[in-house]
């Protein structure tokens, strides 16, 4: 037989069978309703403020795409009506075809001269249905690396600040990290559509990236610690990021102006704060921390909204000083991670996955307009393919855990990649071709879709809540590695068609290996604490 020996703050010997902190907030979540009309608001609140973390995030997927356009060659004696031509000319490709004509010399979206001429392009036209950062500034033969790296560099803030946002929200709290991240969201998208330099608009990308890292590092451990069990993975289930993605490729026909665009997700996105006075601290966190009364008002006004009667909590302050994993006030961080064995291999091993769905994603997203067909129609299906895939992570990690519904995504994943890469390889140029790519793409896209929201879940659970946020944000920052490399492997890509998909194939099979090492979380409360090393003797 074993035997606990395991002592309170006060050296007092504890009952091993009493309810740990965590046991004990689980019942009371149930006592004030479960998941009742306070949930619902919740999660509503969150739904409305992912128009600036999806919109803000995709919207290079329009920004940084190429229209149609052609170089013109110094002999030319064109002169449009409005003047010399220049970066911003506009002319329609049935004004401007693939020909040399006697009065002018031009070539369709190349940069090697014609035979007939030895310099560079003297100016570029484009084609004027659609305006992005592309013909704004001409960034295209010398100059086409740069949509690559400010996509980039916007990864890099998320990077950034998905390691100090998870710090931040453990230390002063979700809620407040929660809205400072939505106010720099909506300033920086405003302030980006004023942009009157490619550097200027670097600049408001990486400042983006640093809202959405904080965004993305509070926003699902902030919902989770208000829900119980069975109903954790209903953030992710419901496909709040899809439609407004699905939206942005419909504002995007609609307005087809980058600027429009970013100025529309920097109003949309200041509405969220309103939502301030409905949403308070997380109950869990304030526990975690030593704040017991702030923690009884807001478990107060959750049973009043919920129209349940105030559970009794005068057994709070006797589990929680008789809880030996208990640390009160004391700060964590970063290295916390690192000295725990424990966390620093779960940390390992579902970083693994949270950096190929981070290059997965973002590269397949970016890399829409290589796509055969209508731009905007294929930004839509890209979105709306997500859909299904989150409508069933609720259901298939309740039904076969968290492990199994990650790796099944995951291979799905892989395949669609490796199918994407073998298509894009083959020295054809036919319909079928292209309808492979298509197809394949999509069925990729909703692979690496349901893999992230499903892990995406498990992370929240495998973290105890005084690290949630540290671990969370730590996970963040390691997608955004891959994001990072994302945009110059769409590049890349464009050169050497398949090399993209390859690296996704490898890295998403990677990932549904390393899932599987995971610690099940299905149908297990959520730990509060960091477990407490015991001792024990055998009889």
């Amino acid at each position: 037989m074993l035997l606990l020996f395991v002592k309170s703050k006060t050296g007092e010997m504890i009952d091993p069978d009493m309810k740990t902190t965590s046991d004990y907030l689980e019942e009371v979540i149930e006592e004030i309703g479960g998941f009742g009309k306070f949930q619902v608001l919740l999660h509503g609140s969150i739904l409305l403020s992912k128009v600036s973390i999806t919109w803000s995030l995709l919207i290079m997927a329009f920004a940084g795409a190429a229209p149609d356009w052609w170089c013109v060659y110094p002999n030319t004696t064109y002169t449009p009506a409005s003047g010399a031509i220049n970066y911003n000319t506009t002319v329609l490709p049935s004004s401007f075809p693939n020909v040399t004509v006697p009065e002018m010399t031009k070539s369709f979206q190349t940069c090697t001269p014609p035979s007939n001429e030895s310099s560079v392009c003297q100016s570029f036209v484009f084609d004027d249905s659609m305006r992005t950062i592309i013909n704004e500034w001409g960034l295209i033969c010398d100059d086409k690396w740069v949509t690559a790296t400010v996509s980039s560099v916007q990864m890099a803030g998320l990077l950034i600040s998905g390691l100090l946002g998870g710090q931040l929200a453990d230390v002063i709290g979700r809620k407040p990290t929660f809205y400072v991240s939505i106010l720099i969201l909506s300033v920086s998208n405003i302030v980006a559509g004023f942009s009157t330099s490619w550097i200027m608009f670097a600049v408001t990308r990486f400042i983006i990236g640093l809202g959405c890292g904080a965004y993305l590092t509070v926003f699902y451990t902030f919902s989770v610690e208000f829900t119980p069990t069975k109903f954790r993975p209903i953030q992710i289930a419901v496909p709040d990021w899809s439609i407004w993605a699905a939206l942005l490729g419909f504002f995007s026909y609609i307005l087809k102006d980058w600027k429009s665009l970013h100025i529309l997700t920097g109003g949309l996105t200041g509405l969220s704060l309103f939502t301030w006075w409905i949403v308070p601290e997380s109950f869990r966190w304030l526990v975690s921390h030593d704040k017991l009364a702030e923690a009884d008002k807001v478990i107060k006004k959750i049973a009043r909204m919920n129209n349940h009667p105030k559970p009794d909590l005068n057994k709070l302050r006797t589990v929680v000083d008789s809880d030996p994993s208990f640390q009160g006030s004391r700060q964590y961080t970063f290295l916390e991670l690192i000295r725990d064995r424990s966390l620093l291999k779960t940390t390992a091993l579902a970083g693994v996955g949270w950096f190929s769905c981070g290059y997965a994603y973002y590269a397949i997203s970016y890399s829409v307009d290589q796509l055969s067909g209508d731009l905007y129609l294929n930004m839509f299906l890209l979105s709306v393919i997500d859909i299904p895939a989150l409508m069933s992570i609720w259901y298939l990690s309740n039904r076969l855990g968290r492990r199994w519904t990650c790796l099944g995504y995951f291979m799905i994943g892989s395949a669609a990649c490796l199918g994407v890469a073998v298509s894009q390889m083959i020295d054809v140029d036919s319909g079928l071709q292209k309808t492979l790519i298509n197809g394949f793409a999509l069925a990729a896209k909703f692979g690496v879709s349901a893999s992230w929201a499903a892990i995406m879940a498990f992370t929240t659970e495998v973290y105890p809540t005084v690290v949630r946020n540290i671990g969370y944000g730590t996970q963040n920052s390691i997608s955004r590695i891959g994001a990072l490399i994302a945009p110059q492997l769409v590049l890349v890509n464009k050169v050497t068609p398949g090399v993209m998909y390859i690296i996704c194939f490898v890295v998403t099979l990677t990932s549904a290996i390393t899932c599987l090492l995971l610690k099940e979380t299905k149908d297990k409360t959520i730990s509060d604490n960091l477990e407490v090393r015991v001792a024990g003797n055998r009889k």
